[in-house]
């Protein structure tokens, strides 16, 4: 997949290997990444659901509105909420990361090789 650029969004997908981790525990693993590169805001990594372990994770309450991405759905783990979220229906030009699920770097780690 080539770069996409969506307004002022960059994204650039990579084979490197993405794990997101919560303390000691393995949330997500995966050799399938697409980085979103979003002016004013720190680097994302957005990682396919089928590789991220959605059992340990539980949908939140909270819904937000990007005008540069679209509508959001977040998930908490059991002690800390809204560690990550995921777009199910982006704007047309995002919709290369539609499913995929970013987590918050300042709540978990992320370790990309």
């Amino acid at each position: 997949m080539a770069n996409h650029i969506a307004s002022r969004n960059i994204l650039h997908p990579h084979a490197r290997r993405g794990r997101i981790y919560y303390c000691d525990t393995l949330l997500a693993d995966t050799c399938d990444v697409i980085e979103l590169r979003e002016k004013d805001y720190p680097q994302r990594q957005y990682l396919p659901r089928s590789d991220v372990d959605m059992s340990k994770l539980t949908i939140s309450e909270t819904m937000t509105h990007c005008p540069f991405k679209g509508g959001s759905t977040y998930y908490s783990l059991p002690d800390i909420a809204d560690v990550a979220w995921s777009y199910k229906w982006p704007i047309d030009e995002m919709q290369p990361i539609a499913g995929l699920v970013a987590f918050d770097a300042y709540k978990v780690t992320e370790s990309v090789e």
